[in-house]
């Protein structure tokens, strides 16, 4: 962590809030002056110490719970959101039920991103398998106790893939894409050029405008493309990811199987709807309990 960079632009930088996606090992050191600004913390963390430790190393996981308990007692009010990324390895039922409620560091917030592998050669030959098997059905299991955690509780959990996902299909409202990418949410690169998406780096024939030029009511919006415009799906998902959409990374029968992800969290949503329209009306939760800061780092579909 550039904690010297960090403290330089939250001094100077005239922005009305401020976010950081980190892995967490050192925010204990930032100082709370410039920590408790941040109005969301994000922190890659999968699941139980296990798990989190054989996907980043060996003593991560504890290494965060320090960092977190540093930074909580030392006034941080904002949101932490626990930020999973799901591979072959994750049981998603289990892995986010543990971050919600384990005795270390219970989070309030979680999203997850599915590890799929920008790339037309990965060797995973176990990915099919587990995305079919264990991870779709896991996401409908997860939808349910959400469901029956409102019954029981009043309370909407903030996982995010569930969100405004959940919110847009009680109100009939399209989505183009949920990150933002291309539309609403942009990149400043390195040497000042506005990429519609962090990953797109050096994508230039993509970019939407220029700091020194470029207003944000004046950037491009840069559209999806493909299968994806014509997906009975797309007004959901709003195109899943622009990057993989320009690039098309995978071959065909893996970006069907990830899109397939998709409709299956799409499926699962559409199950439990009428059992969160009653729990509405009867006043049991909140419409407000779906809301929640747009483009603050969360892709929202996995």
């Amino acid at each position: 962590m550039r904690q010297d960079i960090i403290r330089e632009i939250m001094d100077n930088a005239p922005v009305r809030r401020f976010m950081i996606q980190t892995n967490g090992t050192l925010l204990g050191s930032l100082g709370a002056e410039y920590t408790n600004r941040f109005e969301t913390i994000l922190v890659s963390i999968d699941g139980p110490e296990e798990l989190t430790d054989l996907n980043r190393g060996k003593g991560t996981y504890r290494r965060i719970m320090d960092s977190l308990h540093a930074i909580t007692s030392e006034g941080f009010g904002g949101e932490i959101i626990g930020r999973m990324t799901v591979t072959e390895d994750t049981d998603i039922f289990d892995a986010v039920r543990y971050l919600a409620g384990n005795t270390d560091f219970s989070f309030q917030s979680i999203h997850w991103q599915l590890d799929a592998c920008f790339s037309k050669d990965s060797n995973r030959p176990a990915f099919p398998d587990w995305l079919t098997t264990c991870y779709n059905p896991g996401i409908h299991r997860l939808l349910r106790f959400w469901r029956d955690m409102m019954e029981e509780t009043g309370v909407v959990q903030r996982w995010y893939p569930f969100l405004s996902t959940t919110n847009d299909l009680l109100v009939g409202r399209p989505a183009k894409l949920r990150c933002g990418a291309g539309h609403s949410n942009y990149a400043i690169m390195t040497d000042g050029s506005i990429g519609p998406c962090p990953v797109m780096v050096g994508m230039k024939e993509h970019y939407a405008g220029h700091i020194n030029s470029s207003s944000p009511g004046d950037l491009l919006e840069i559209p999806i493309s493909g299968p994806c415009t014509t997906c009975d799906v797309r007004d959901f998902c709003g195109g899943r990811c622009l990057y993989s959409n320009i690039t098309n990374p995978w071959p065909d029968e893996r970006r069907i199987l990830v899109c397939e992800s998709v409709r299956n969290l799409f499926i699962g949503i559409q199950e439990i709807l009428p059992d969160i329209r009653r729990l509405l009306k009867s006043g049991k939760i909140s419409a407000e309990g779906f809301l929640h800061t747009r483009y603050n780092g969360c892709e929202i579909i996995p």
